[in-house]
């Protein structure tokens, strides 16, 4: 069987699947995803909500803004960051329902 001529997904969707779950493969990401579920939040208060480092925050968010999973504006001197759509949440609350399954 020929996988070239059979998959219904082009190889550009399939590599950009990949990466896509390759972002939101890392836990910090995942933690920053879910925090900004709950609301809009400043580097400074993710970095506080998950005990880690402001440049550490800042580069993960990068990360997730390249990938369009996180948006950012300008409020005064600070960046707040929220998510820029829902869509990556139907992803993962699956996943959730899959590894909650698994555990029982």
């Amino acid at each position: 069987m020929d996988i070239k001529t059979t998959s219904p997904i082009d190889k550009e969707s399939i590599l950009s699947i990949s990466k896509l779950f390759k972002v939101i493969s890392d836990p910090t990401r995942l933690s920053v995803l879910f925090l900004l579920q709950k609301k809009e939040c400043s580097v400074g208060n993710i970095a506080i909500s998950l005990d880690m480092e402001q440049s550490a925050i800042s580069h993960q968010l990068k990360t997730l803004k390249d990938a369009r999973l996180v948006k950012s504006r300008r409020e005064g001197k600070s960046m707040l960051y929220s998510l820029d759509d829902l869509h990556v949440f139907s992803i993962l609350e699956q996943v959730l329902t899959h590894v909650n399954e698994l555990e029982k």
